[in-house]
């Protein structure tokens, strides 16, 4: 079941608004507040600007979402392609005008090389752990041009841990999350 696209979808159709929760391994669920997916230009934070803002070339947009970073590109006349695992997500950056998406696992994708690979939103969590970012890392560098380079954003957890012990079987920052949607 694609719980996010499901919940891009009814947002995107204005249904009524259910919560979208984002269940961590770390603490309590957060609600992760469904608008912040379909964000336009003026209310992207600082950190997602001055990404958008190193791109250069072919761009590809890895995780995109409901295709806000894909949209701001395109509208700056980058050539930009969306890969999104999630149906309904897809189906919302085509609905929204994202001229170029692929529904698919980027571990799948292969059709064409980038100058630049975008991950925002924490999208390199894609990777799930050191291990999946060291197979993402040798991936990554068969989709990317000579010269390419490769932007992405994290957050700094370790402010979870200033009062507990870290974790003793694996990376700190190495986190685990799920949707829960209706």
């Amino acid at each position: 079941m694609d719980i996010y696209g499901q919940a891009l979808l009814d947002f995107y159709n204005n249904q009524p608004e259910e919560k979208l929760w984002l269940n961590n391994n770390y603490g309590e669920p957060e609600e992760m507040p469904v608008a912040v997916f379909f964000r336009d230009e003026a209310e992207m934070p600082e950190a997602e600007m001055l990404a958008l803002n190193l791109c250069r070339g072919k761009v590809l947009d890895i995780g995109a979402g409901a295709g806000s970073h894909a949209l701001i590109l395109q509208e700056r006349n980058f050539e930009v392609t969306a890969v999104e695992i999630s149906v309904g997500a897809a189906a919302i950056m085509q609905k929204r005008g994202v001229k170029t998406v692929v529904q698919q696992d980027v571990f799948q994708y292969k059709t064409e090389k980038f100058d630049t690979l975008l991950l925002l939103m924490n999208g390199i969590g894609l990777t799930q752990n050191l291990t999946g970012l060291n197979r993402f890392l040798q991936h990554a560098k068969t989709l990317l041009l000579p010269g390419g380079q490769l932007i992405f954003d994290s957050s700094d957890i370790a402010y979870l841990y200033e009062d507990l012990p870290q974790p003793e079987n694996n990376y700190y920052g190495e986190i685990s999350y799920q949707y829960q949607y209706k």
